[in-house]
């Protein structure tokens, strides 16, 4: 096989898709496999759905990019849409969720600059994943993805996760915001306590802070919710959205109410290609999918459903499976020390099931929101399967 000049950043599993179609998808052998990976929560209406297929074809006959120099009228029914669905009044679009999360930090400082206080510092929280950015790697202080990078950015705490002694310990006179996932992906699908996002709001509001969060992951309907903030009954001042809001297309998103984006005026923040009319028109599609009258509430019946089947196989094999997490499809299967998370998703792809590693020995299982019943029950008898083939292994 020839050398490859990708750049060596990827560890790659050896296979190669070639196509999909809803929650299938297939390599270059004709191989179907489930995706219950999707892309890392990216491919949220699954592989090459009727309804994107047809308004990308449209569009992209009409108009795919223009300079964020005009008006752009499919950014702005984007941004209205948004808006009125959400806890926001404003909407900044770029790319990634690395810059959505950018943007909330530059947001969170111009605030403070403009209101003459000197406060910069943004308390996160072990466990964390912003992003890879030198600024969202610091945010998340986590030594394997700093390593090699450092000095890490100033600016930054880290709390304890689900822990709200430790957030008041970090707070001073330079404290700027707290800076929260909702649910921890990364970090292996780590929901936090009701209360403890109902303290974080009372905490901010106390000390004139900003609450903002990275639904980078939770976002886009993952909970069964449009955002998770509204699962824990909050509703913060920034929030940074990417991953399955553009369904498979490039797109990220910062969302802020009037107040907490006051100091964003022209020339304070930019994007070439963020706003683009093809991008703009494929995430309006699947926005106005997700609101579609009964879909949220179907992802959080299959959610349930899967959980609650996790959890049978949990008491069949207690010996490998430590825990079963998650709320709605974003959920997270933790093993014991033993068995290994990456293997394990490896011996899952040769039975035709697609997961993602993630932190604590954990398996995500993160499937496209249109998910049936029948494509979770193949998905735990390939899980069983794959058990048992542990459980013979060790």
């Amino acid at each position: 096989m020839e050398k490859s000049h990708i750049l060596p950043i990827h560890k790659r599993l050896d296979v190669a898709f070639t196509r999909g179609k809803g929650v299938y998808i297939y390599d270059d052998k004709n191989k179907e496999y489930l995706d219950f990976g999707a892309g890392i929560a990216v491919n949220s209406l699954g592989h090459c759905h009727p309804k994107l297929v047809k308004t990308i074809k449209a569009q992209a006959s009409k108009l795919w990019h223009v300079s964020n120099c005009y008006h752009i009228n499919e950014l702005e029914e984007l941004a209205s849409l948004l808006t009125k669905n959400t806890f926001a009044d404003y909407a900044f679009f770029c790319n990634s969720g690395a810059e959505a999360v950018e943007c909330a930090i530059k947001m969170i400082r111009k605030y403070f600059y403009d209101k003459k206080e000197k406060k910069f510092e943004i308390i996160t929280f072990k466990g964390s994943f912003h992003g890879r950015t030198l600024a969202t790697i610091s945010a998340s202080n986590n030594e394997k993805f700093l390593e090699g990078f450092e000095p890490r950015l100033e600016g930054f705490k880290s709390a304890i996760f689900n822990d709200i002694k430790s957030v008041k310990k970090l707070i001073n006179k330079h404290t700027a915001a707290i800076l929260v996932e909702p649910i921890q992906g990364e970090g292996g699908i780590i929901p936090a306590d009701r209360e403890f996002m109902k303290e974080l709001r009372q905490l901010a509001d106390e000390n004139g802070l900003l609450l903002a969060l990275d639904e980078v992951q939770s976002g886009a309907g993952r909970t069964g919710y449009f955002y998770a903030y509204e699962y824990y009954g909050i509703k913060p001042d920034i929030l940074a959205s990417a991953k399955g809001i553009g369904g498979g297309f490039p797109v990220g998103i910062c969302l802020s109410t009037a107040n907490a984006a006051s100091g964003m005026v022209v020339g304070t923040h930019g994007t070439t290609y963020g706003g683009n009319p093809l991008a703009m028109k494929v995430t309006q599609t699947v926005v106005e999918k997700l609101l579609e009258k009964g879909f949220l509430g179907k992802v959080k019946k299959n959610g349930n459903y899967f959980i609650s089947q996790l959890n049978i196989l949990k008491k069949e094999f207690p010996q490998i499976i430590k825990e079963v997490r998650g709320i709605g499809l974003m959920i997270g299967v933790e093993l014991h020390e033993k068995y290994n998370n990456v293997r394990f998703v490896e011996l899952l792809k040769d039975y035709g099931l697609l997961g993602i590693p993630a932190s604590k020995n954990s398996v995500r299982l993160i499937p496209p929101l249109i998910v049936t019943n029948k494509d979770i029950k193949k998905a735990i008898n390939i899980l069983r399967s794959t058990l048992m083939k542990q459980q013979e292994q060790i």
